[in-house]
């Protein structure tokens, strides 16, 4: 499979540090959206320390990403164009941190059993603050989604809920201002893409989404499944696409520029460095 080497810039995003494609073997070309070629990213290795990357969140001031790691509180910046090295901030101790979102300077972490934590900046210092999803020990959920919709506001998507079994997979709110969610925003029926993939025994499992600003589309990965869902904003399935896993070894965030630039993250799963794959939106005609 081939991955491109660092391209010349056409935008800061692009003018990206010298590395080496994560594999050299071959395989056929899957099928790709019209917007993206996803056979063929431009990668950005990162270091070991950010080995198990679980979330991320472009900053457009500075072509920097944000992300969050599966096993310690940490938040780290990312600089995509080269212009600094990688920052971190301690927010908490351990847990099973899944997803970051970034929203009016305010940062939101989805933990896998529910709970949100809210980090806010003053200075150079971090300060944190921890919504519980109430009564979440009395059933078997789990989540590893959070994404940002202006129309719903905070959105995180069922991993593996007992309620929706395997059926289904629900959408849950979650408002800042009150700390309260609402589990019932909408839901997207398995079926629909099981029926595009083929496995009428899909157990679907969303590890992040991200809203498209250019299509309006939601795209939504799912690491244990290779494929990428692309639906509207209520959830109803347009496209489903699957991924080769030599290029996305274990795809656990995903997050779009301004302009639409598609960011995707994978862990280091078994062996090499994590990285994080850009795609820039195909030229028309």
């Amino acid at each position: 499979m081939l991955i491109k080497k660092i391209l010349p810039p056409v935008i800061a995003l692009l003018i990206l540090i010298g590395n080496q494609s994560c594999n050299s073997q071959k395989s056929k070309p899957l099928a790709t959206p019209a917007q993206y070629d996803l056979n063929h990213p431009v990668e950005f290795t990162l270091p070991e320390g950010l080995s198990e990357i679980s979330g991320i969140s472009y900053y457009p001031k500075d072509s920097s990403v944000f992300a969050i790691i599966d096993e310690d509180g940490l938040l780290f910046k990312i600089y995509l164009n080269g212009s600094g090295t990688i920052k971190q901030w301690r927010f908490d101790k351990k847990h099973d941190f899944e997803d970051v979102v970034m929203h009016d300077s305010t940062f939101y972490v989805l933990i896998s059993n529910g709970d949100i934590e809210t980090l806010k900046f003053v200075g150079d210092s971090i300060f944190a603050n921890k919504s519980k999803l109430e009564d979440a020990s009395k059933k078997t959920n789990e989540f590893e989604t959070l994404y940002y919709d202006d129309a719903l506001g905070l959105v995180m998507m069922c991993k593996d809920c007992e309620d929706d079994k395997k059926k289904i997979v629900t959408a849950w709110g979650y408002s800042p201002d009150s700390m309260a969610y609402n589990p019932s925003l909408f839901s997207i029926d398995v079926k629909q893409i099981a029926e595009k993939t083929g496995d009428k025994k899909l157990h679907f499992k969303p590890s992040a989404a991200a809203i498209n600003p250019v299509t309006n589309d939601l795209y939504i990965l799912a690491s244990v499944n290779k494929l990428l869902v692309v639906t509207d904003r209520k959830g109803n399935v347009k496209e489903v696409y699957p991924l080769d896993p030599v290029i996305y070894k274990q795809p656990e965030g995903i997050t779009f520029t301004p302009s639409g630039n598609l960011l995707i993250s994978n862990e280091s799963a078994e062996s090499g460095n994590a990285n994080i794959l850009i795609f820039k939106p195909k030229k028309k005609g």
